[in-house]
């Protein structure tokens, strides 16, 4: 892989980290007194699927935020890595026409 795709798998990973370190920072301040919107709930899940998966399966495992952290940001990059593959994939099919 060229030094693009490598930029862009760890901006994919920053993502995962800046997605985490918001909902950590929405759920510490949110107001505990309200119930969490349904659409916020399911939004959060989206966003970080693996900790939705966890959530889900386990609903009364106690999981640190730092393992959640690392699980997203790993999560991320997986999907960047997963996209640059297809799109190196495609790019030689564009070079050779």
């Amino acid at each position: 892989m060229r030094n693009g795709a490598i930029f862009r798998i760890v901006l994919w990973a920053s993502t995962g980290f800046l997605v985490s370190v918001g909902w950590g920072l929405y759920f510490t301040n949110a107001d505990k007194a309200i119930p969490i919107a349904p659409i916020v709930y399911t939004f959060a899940l989206l966003t970080q699927p693996l900790i939705g998966a966890v959530t889900v399966l386990y609903p009364t495992l106690p999981v640190g935020l730092w393992p959640l952290l690392l699980a997203n940001v790993a999560t991320y990059a997986l999907v960047g890595l997963a996209i640059e593959t297809v799109r190196q994939y495609y790019r030689s099919f564009q070079v050779s026409k």
